[in-house]
């Protein structure tokens, strides 16, 4: 078994164990720490495989749960995110894709990251701190489909922007599910245009489909990932 076989094995079932269940501590601490040593003793440069075909950028899927009456601060946020196995080629990233539990059969308030190598998926973030991110609002039930369609586009390099796309999130909420694509550059409309015709060509969208944008520095302003947001056509 490879070095990249061996880790992500650990690491999916740590996340297995996380998403055990609704309850405030999804793993005991000790348990946890336990996981996250040993992944990071084994965690070491992802390059592609001879033979395989490499992607443009390494990418890292990163996995977050938290109990929403919690109030929820940066501090905390970066506890509970868990980085879960970073793929350098599209033989990878498929075997360590088909290993991942599919959003839609996550419970509770749970997220799947999918960021560029060395950007973690938080507003503060150096990569981020300057940019934003398009959501679309989904009803139960399409989050797995659109969530593997936007990241086979991302992967692609379909959106044609350059370095501004950072990553990607499928956030599973109780009464909808979430899906967002940040960007570095909150403030160059060409480049955020781009995305969101990009966005309704990939998910095959609706025209009426309502569209959201929402600059990090506001989530930071207002602790809030998803309100507040402007809404575009």
């Amino acid at each position: 078994m490879s070095e990249l076989d061996w880790t992500k094995n650990t690491e999916i079932l740590c996340l297995k164990d996380d998403d055990s269940g609704d309850h405030d501590d999804p793993t005991p601490q000790k348990e946890t720490e336990k996981c996250e040593k040993e992944n990071n003793a084994k965690r070491k440069t992802v390059t592609p495989g001879v033979g395989e075909h490499p992607l443009q950028y390494n990418y890292t899927f990163w996995y977050s749960r938290r109990t929403p009456s919690r109030p929820a601060n940066t501090q905390s946020y970066e506890q509970n995110i868990k980085q879960i196995g970073t793929v350098a080629s599209v033989e990878q990233f498929w075997k360590f894709y088909s290993h991942l539990v599919r959003p839609g059969d996550l419970t509770g308030h749970s997220d799947f990251h999918l960021f560029k190598e060395g950007i973690k998926p938080m507003w503060e973030d150096e990569a981020n701190k300057n940019g934003g991110k398009w959501i679309i609002r989904l009803r139960k039930g399409l989050a797995s489909r659109f969530w593997e369609n936007i990241i086979l586009a991302m992967l692609g390099e379909q959106f044609m922007v350059g370095e501004e796309i950072c990553g990607v999130v499928v956030s599973i909420r109780f009464q909808e599910d979430i899906l967002s694509i940040w960007n570095k550059t909150a403030n160059d409309q060409v480049t955020t245009s781009r995305i969101r015709d990009t966005l309704r060509r990939v998910l095959n969208l609706p025209p009426n489909t309502i569209m959201e944008y929402k600059t990090h520095n506001d989530s930071l302003k207002d602790n809030s990932s998803f309100r507040n947001t402007k809404i575009s056509l």
